[in-house]
């Protein structure tokens, strides 16, 4: 297959452009660089089957030759990022999704979508099954990713309805592991780096608000699985092993052998969920998937990576 990862020099889109070509396939990246980086695709660079190709996916796409599917993963996708780049934001989502499925109708190729669980926003049903239509604040700042992906759902639906466009959705949850920013301003990169340093981890609130953390070589294994599966509607992929902050905290400062402990900050992010855990029943029997590493395993697999990345950049000795 010749596939295109929109969003190919990103965390996420990266590990996937590996995993496509470690299956026999050609790939192209395409990326703006706005929030990915190329030294993530660095390795690639003179593979025979590899490409990049440096484009803003709300403009037309242009891309030569055949496709056979097209994985759209660009978007910013962190809070940080949500208050400094919204109208970004909103427009990859939309105007991205929609130039994105153009490509796909035109090639004829599939085409999957990664969207979010920020889609059932501060969730009232948990854990979060596929067929709950999400709690959201459109208006909110976090309003511009969960809106946009919705947004995305919606027209890839409609282009699977009204034009027989091949779709699949997957509906991501926290996912964490190498190459991923240090500002990326989520709990998992905070807290490593803040161990790393030697410095308290900061909590906000008083950590009981849940999150489930997924490695990322089980969610490249997820959407792999799904892309070539049946599935039209979405699917979510994640861990369903739900931690506290203030446990994940604790695990962390284990595994780094930090010794300054926590510090609470009276302090909540603006419609910030106070649960997050996937239903993933439906990945399991359409898939035949579910996650195989378990947080303590994949966070002594991304700390290193992060202790690297501190060290290059004159943070650690």
């Amino acid at each position: 297959m010749r596939v295109l990862i929109t969003g190919g020099a990103g965390f996420l889109g990266s590990h996937l452009c590996d995993r496509f070509l470690a299956e026999g396939h050609t790939v192209v990246a395409m990326d703006n660089l706005i929030t990915g980086n190329t030294d993530n695709i660095a390795h690639l660079a003179g593979h025979p089957r590899f490409s990049f190709i440096k484009h803003d996916v709300t403009n037309y796409i242009f891309v030569e030759g055949p496709l056979d599917a097209i994985l759209h993963f660009a978007s910013p996708a962190s809070p940080v990022d949500y208050l400094e780049l919204p109208i970004q934001t909103l427009k990859v989502g939309a105007l991205g999704t929609h130039k994105a499925l153009g490509l796909a109708k035109d090639k004829k190729a599939r085409f999957l979508l990664a969207s979010t669980s920020e889609v059932y926003g501060d969730p009232q049903v948990h854990p979060q099954p596929e067929t709950y239509y999400g709690h959201v604040n459109p208006i909110g700042p976090r309003g511009v990713y969960d809106e946009a992906k919705r947004f995305a759902e919606a027209m890839t639906m409609a282009y699977h309805r009204y034009h027989g466009v091949e779709t699949r959705i997957v509906r991501i949850f926290n996912t964490y592991g190498p190459r991923m920013r240090l500002r990326d301003g989520r709990v998992v990169p905070n807290f490593i780096q803040q161990a790393l340093r030697g410095e308290p981890l900061t909590i906000y609130g008083d950590g009981s608000q849940t999150r489930s953390f997924q490695y990322v070589d089980d969610l490249v294994e997820g959407v792999y699985r799904l892309l070539f599966s049946n599935e039209v509607e979405p699917v979510n992929i994640g861990n369903p092993g739900e931690f506290t902050i203030k446990v994940f905290a604790e695990l962390v400062n284990a595994l780094t052998d930090n010794k300054a402990g926590v510090v609470y900050k009276d302090l909540r992010t603006q419609d910030d969920p106070q649960v997050r855990q996937p239903d993933i029943a439906k990945a399991r029997r359409i898939l035949g998937w579910e996650p195989r590493v378990s947080l303590e395993e994949g966070l002594r697999r991304t700390i290193p990576w992060f202790r690297e990345e501190l060290r290059k950049r004159g943070e650690l000795p």
